[in-house]
């Protein structure tokens, strides 16, 4: 039975050579547009995400700014500086349940650095190591600061590339190791961090208490970076955002309702917001591809269509001599799948084959942006999983598109059958 049925699809589709290959196409066209825009997708969401996550750090950063609105005695427009307080308070019973580490930095001083006739200016800020962890802060040439620079208040600097190109132009890396004067005091460069040419960037980051032991001996704080745990949703990070925020408000005596006091940059919520954004781009690229399998499935459904009309004196035939409705529905349906499932399994295949030559072409290709190189697809491929689960769709979407002309084969009565010509 099952060979006999397979005989026969074969001999309806060798006659019908050039109507099966253009639905064939069709289907071909629309599962391999799909994997091709899935794994294009894919590249992209890849290289943007993994580019941005060397910026992007999930942690909070707390820094004083300008009031807004005036409040308990005091003017609008006061600068509110962040102190030790703020930090006694961060590490405080009343958020040990949630925060989980904190950093700080120091204010920030203008320097002029010099080294043998070149000058270059710089802001100059006493850091930890773990501050530079958190901001994900590379290595050019050297190292970046250590525990040892901080409990030994070693007058040491990590500088940028860009200050590096103007104190050494010929050979930058190579400053790593000299003494370079910084508005009369002498630190020795340990490291380098990388700058492109667009980028502004001219900190000199020292030890926390080397900065202290030499510029200010207040318990002034430039700033707070913070890690939380125990939080998941969007809503649980902008609640203790939104918390913390007043708290700190409160020890300044700034309004509740201003804003603009204290600054807070919550890299988690942004985090999860790209993530978000990658989810609903993910979701576009399906949608985008399913409705080019629109256009295969209607073909196939057409074909049946067609193949109906053109076959009904033979259905009628085969009706007058016994065979069932069911008989002719199996055949119609099973004439739907193998097209749709051979033409699939094709456009699926070169659709794999075209994410490789993306991935060894285009993919190959990067960006020079002066100290790195930013490649615009990283692995713009589809997993086998989903080309497979995408192609199944494309079956299943186009044994019901073959259903209806099946069914009204099925109901031809053999009479009113055998009187077409």
């Amino acid at each position: 039975m099952l060979s006999d049925i397979i005989q026969e699809i074969g001999s309806t589709l060798r006659s019908n050579k050039l109507r099966t290959a253009l639905t064939g196409f069709a289907v071909s066209w629309g599962i391999f547009l799909l994997i091709c825009l899935l794994g294009a997708g894919n590249g992209l969401m890849n290289s943007f995400m993994g580019n941005v996550d060397e910026f992007i750090s999930r942690n909070i950063t707390v820094e004083g700014w300008y009031t807004s609105e005036p409040y308990a005695g005091y003017q609008a427009n006061r600068r509110i500086q962040l102190d030790e307080k703020d930090v006694a308070h961060t590490t405080g019973p009343e958020w040990a349940d949630v925060i989980t580490d904190v950093t700080y930095t120091t204010e920030s001083r203008t320097d002029t650095l010099r080294y043998g006739p070149y000058t270059v200016s710089g802001y100059t800020f006493g850091v930890t190591p773990e501050y530079l962890q958190k901001q994900k802060t590379k290595v050019a040439a050297g190292r970046a600061l250590n525990e040892a620079d901080i409990t030994g208040r070693r007058k040491v600097a990590f500088i940028s590339m860009s200050q590096a190109k103007e104190l050494m132009p010929k050979a930058p890396e190579e400053l790593v190791g000299k003494w370079v004067d910084a508005s009369g005091v002498a630190f020795l460069v340990v490291g380098i961090y990388p700058t492109d040419e667009m980028d502004w960037r001219r900190y000199v980051y020292i030890p926390f208490t080397t900065y202290k032991g030499i510029y200010d001996s207040s318990d002034k704080i430039d700033s707070i970076t913070i890690e939380v745990d125990g939080l998941s949703t969007l809503d649980e990070y902008k609640s203790f955002e939104k918390s913390y925020g007043a708290a700190i408000r409160r020890l300044h005596e700034i309004s509740p309702t201003d804003e603009r006091g204290i600054w807070i940059r919550n890299g988690y919520t942004d985090n999860i917001q790209m993530n978000q954004a990658q989810v609903i781009l993910r979701i576009a690229l399906w949608i985008l591809g399913i409705l080019t399998l629109i256009s295969g499935i209607v073909g196939v459904s057409n074909i049946m269509l067609i193949s109906v009309k053109e076959r009904t004196h033979e259905f009628g035939i085969r009706k007058a001599i016994g065979a069932k409705p069911r008989n002719i529905l199996s055949l119609i349906i099973a004439e739907s799948i193998t097209i749709t499932a051979a033409f699939g399994y094709l456009g699926m295949l070169l659709g794999m084959i075209a994410c490789k030559v993306m991935d060894v072409t285009v993919g190959a290709k990067s960006v020079d942006l002066g100290y790195e190189q930013i490649r615009m697809l990283v692995n713009p491929t589809v997993d086998l999983s989903v080309a497979v689960e995408a192609t199944l769709l494309l079956i299943v979407a186009g044994t019901i598109a073959g259903l209806a002309p099946a069914m009204k084969a099925a109901k031809v009565r053999p009479i009113e059958a055998l009187r077409v010509e």
